[in-house]
């Protein structure tokens, strides 16, 4: 479902509807001069992209290449890619090259 966009002072006056809306599963987009600033979401669907979230945030945590990493213990893999992770340049793919 696409979500229903809505100019900041018009989701002012509408907003008890907006809400509702929102019980009901529809996302609503606010805007302020047709930039999305803001979403109105039902709790349960902040919650799961909360827990979703927080359930790949380890993962997310550790960049890198893996390089070097087969057979060897995971605190050993973890340790090589937040160091390779650090080595890195802003905005580079691989900076070790």
């Amino acid at each position: 479902m696409n979500p229903k966009t809505y100019d900041l002072k018009k989701a002012a006056a509408q907003l008890s509807r907006i809400v509702r809306d929102a019980q009901t599963g529809q996302t609503s987009l606010l805007t302020m001069h047709g930039v999305p600033v803001a979403a109105l979401v039902s709790v349960e669907q902040w919650q799961a992209q909360k827990l979703m979230a927080s359930s790949y945030a380890d993962t997310l945590a550790l960049r890198g290449t893996g390089r070097g990493l087969w057979n060897t213990s995971h605190e050993t893999a973890e340790t090589t890619l937040r160091n390779e992770s650090e080595n890195e340049k802003p905005g580079s793919i691989d900076a070790k090259k």
